[in-house]
C-alpha cells in the first residue's frame, strides 16, 4: 500500500481511502467489521464517514474497535450556521466512540454555505480544544471547491473527481498540489455510473497528491479495488484512448 501526505495537513493517509457511507446497508455489525479489518489488514488507514449517515457513523465506530489510534478518522457536518459544528462533531465522537477525530470537515452545498470566516475561527478553536486535529471542507460542487482553494485555510479539500470529471477536475487536483492543500477524490466511479474500475483508478494513479475515496460496500468490491491498487494499470495511448472514449459516450 503506497501512502500520500495530505497537503499541509500531514496525514500520511492510504492511496486507498475507506468511505464508509455504506456501513449501514451491511447485513449485519459483524460483516462490516470484517470488512474494515479486512481493508485495515491491507493497509487502509484512512477512513470517512459523514454525521449525515448517523447509522454508517456509529457502525463505524464499533467496526474500529481496538485500531483507532492506528487509523486516520475523518467525518464531516453540513450545517447552515459555523455555530453549530461543534454540536454536530460532539455527536459525531459519541457514535464514532472516540475523543477526537483526525480530519473534521466542513460539509459545504450550493442550498446553504456558511461563511468561510466563521468556519475556520470555528474549527481552530475546536483544534484548540484538542477535539480534532485537523480540518477540511468537502462538497460535490466544484465550484465551491474552487472557492475554498483560493481561500486557502482549508487543509484538505474532497470533492469529485475523476475520469469524468475532466480538466476542471484536473485543474482543481494541481492548484491543491500547488497550495500544498491535501486533495481527496470524492465519487471515483462517478456514483456508479463508471463500471471500469481499472480505468477509474488507473486515472487517478497519475496525480501522486490525490487520495481517492471508494465507496466500499462488500468484500468482493474491496479486493477488486486491492487488487487493481497493487495492479494498476498502464498508462499509455491505448489507456489515454479509453479515457476519451468513456468521457464521450458520457458527455
Amino acid at each position: 500500500m503506497d501512502y500520500v501526505g495530505l497537503g499541509k495537513a500531514n496525514l500520511m493517509a492510504s492511496r486507498v481511502g475507506f468511505g464508509a457511507m455504506s456501513l449501514k446497508d451491511i447485513q449485519s455489525e459483524e460483516d462490516a467489521a470484517l470488512l474494515v479489518h479486512k481493508a485495515y489488514d491491507a493497509g487502509v488507514n484512512f477512513f470517512d464517514i459523514s454525521h449525515t449517515v448517523p447509522e454508517s457513523e456509529k457502525r463505524l465506530g464499533a467496526c474500529l474497535h481496538g485500531i483507532r489510534q492506528n487509523v486516520i478518522l475523518s467525518t464531516k457536518a453540513q450545517v447552515l450556521d459555523a455555530r453549530d459544528l461543534s454540536e454536530d462533531l460532539e455527536a459525531s465522537l459519541e457514535a464514532l466512540q472516540t475523543d477526537y477525530v483526525d480530519l473534521f470537515q466542513y460539509e459545504a452545498s450550493e442550498k446553504g454555505l456558511a461563511d468561510f470566516d466563521e468556519v475556520c475561527a470555528q474549527m481552530k478553536r475546536l483544534q484548540e480544544r484538542k477535539k480534532i486535529k485537523h480540518f477540511g471542507l468537502a462538497t460535490e460542487s466544484l465550484d465551491i471547491a474552487k472557492k475554498a482553494l483560493d481561500y486557502g485555510a482549508f487543509e484538505t479539500i474532497q470533492a469529485p473527481f475523476n475520469v469524468l470529471t475532466g480538466v476542471e477536475g484536473e485543474a482543481l487536483s494541481k492548484e491543491a498540489a500547488q497550495k500544498d492543500i491535501g486533495f481527496v477524490a470524492m465519487k471515483p466511479l462517478y456514483g456508479g455510473l463508471l463500471q471500469n474500475l481499472p480505468l477509474a483508478l488507473g486515472y487517478l494513479f497519475q496525480f501522486e497528491n490525490v487520495v481517492p475515496l471508494w465507496g466500499v460496500r462488500n468484500i468482493e468490491e474491496l479486493e477488486q479495488i486491492l487488487y487493481f491498487n497493487d495492479h494498476p494499470p498502464v498508462i499509455d495511448e491505448q489507456f489515454k484512448a479509453e479515457v476519451e472514449k468513456s468521457r464521450a459516450f458520457f458527455n
